[in-house]
C-alpha cells in the first residue's frame, strides 16, 4: 500500500543531496549561474566547455531557455546571454513586500520633513512600476498611484534605476523597453550624458519632462552589488504663498539620507 502524501512530505528529509536528482533541471540551472557572471554572454560552444557537458544536450537546454525568455540569444545568433525575468520574478516574490514594508516608514519620515510626497519604483519588463507611494502631509500633494508604470527613459527614477546597472544589463532593459503615452524621445547620447551625471553624482535631480514647476530628485536604493533594488523619488514643488518649506537643497539631503537608510535596510535583509 502507498504510504499516504501527507505523510510522505512530512518524512524527515534526507541529508543527501544526490538523492532526489533531477538532470534536466540541473542542466538549465547550471547554465543560468554560468551566465549571471558573463556581462557579454557566451557562445554555445563556450558553455558546453565551461559545463563539460555533450554539444546537444546543451543546444536543447538553451532553445528551451531562449523559449521561455530566461535566456536571450544575440542578433547574430551566436551568443546567448541573461535576461531580465528572473529579475522580474523576484520582484513579484514576497521581498518586494518586505522592501516595501520597510520603505513606506522612511517615506513616510521623508514626506513629514521635507514636506513633500514620494515614491518607490523598481523596474518592470521594460519600464517602472511605482510600488509604494507616500503624500505630503499638507492638503495638496502630487500623487503617483502605485501600479502605476512610467517610463524608463525621460523620468528620473528610470534613469537612475538604468545608470546603476551593467553595460548588458541596461542594453536588455532599453532592449525590453516599449514607450508608454506621452515619452519624451531623448537621443541615446544625450541619455548617456545623463546616465553619466547620475553616477557621477549619486541622484539625478532636474526638472520633469512631464509637468511645469516639478524638480524630481531621483536615488536608488542599492543592492550589496552596487545595483538599484529600486529608486526612491520626490517631485520637489515650490511654494510661493507664507508657509516655508524645506529648500530643494534640503529636500535632497533628506532624500539622500532616506534611499542610504533604505539600503542598509534592504541589504540587511538579503543576509539575514
Amino acid at each position: 500500500m502507498n504510504k499516504p502524501l501527507k505523510s510522505a512530505i512530512l518524512d524527515k528529509p534526507t541529508d543527501d543531496p544526490e538523492r532526489y536528482r533531477a538532470p534536466a533541471l540541473d542542466k538549465g540551472l547550471d547554465i543560468l549561474e554560468l551566465l549571471a557572471d558573463q556581462p557579454d554572454g557566451l557562445t554555445r560552444g563556450e558553455i558546453v566547455k565551461a559545463l563539460d557537458r555533450g554539444p546537444s544536450e546543451i543546444y536543447r537546454m538553451l532553445e528551451r531557455l531562449v523559449a521561455r525568455r530566461y535566456v536571450l540569444r544575440s542578433p547574430a545568433g551566436d551568443r546567448y546571454s541573461m535576461s531580465l525575468k528572473m529579475f522580474d520574478l523576484a520582484h513579484r516574490y514576497p521581498p518586494t513586500h518586505r522592501l516595501v514594508a520597510q520603505a513606506l516608514p522612511v517615506m513616510d519620515r521623508y514626506a513629514k520633513e521635507a514636506e513633500q510626497a514620494c515614491h518607490l519604483g523598481v523596474y518592470d519588463r521594460g519600464n517602472v512600476q511605482i510600488v509604494a507611494q507616500v503624500n505630503n502631509p499638507s492638503a495638496i500633494s502630487m500623487t503617483v498611484r502605485p501600479g502605476t508604470r512610467v517610463n524608463l527613459l525621460d523620468t528620473g527614477s528610470g534613469q537612475v534605476l538604468l545608470a546603476c546597472e551593467s553595460d548588458a544589463r541596461r542594453k536588455q532593459m532599453l532592449a525590453e523597453h516599449v514607450a508608454l503615452d506621452g515619452e519624451v524621445l531623448i537621443p541615446p547620447d544625450e541619455l548617456e550624458h545623463m546616465l553619466e551625471a547620475v553616477r557621477a553624482t549619486g541622484y539625478r535631480q532636474r526638472e520633469s519632462l512631464q509637468y511645469f514647476g516639478v524638480i524630481d530628485i531621483s536615488c536608488p536604493i542599492l543592492g550589496p552589488y552596487g545595483h538599484a533594488l529600486a529608486v526612491l523619488t520626490t517631485p520637489y514643488i515650490r511654494r510661493i504663498d507664507r508657509h516655508a518649506i524645506p529648500s530643494l537643497d534640503r529636500a535632497r539631503e533628506l532624500m539622500l539620507q532616506a534611499a542610504r537608510d533604505l539600503s542598509l535596510l534592504a541589504n540587511a535583509a538579503q543576509s539575514a
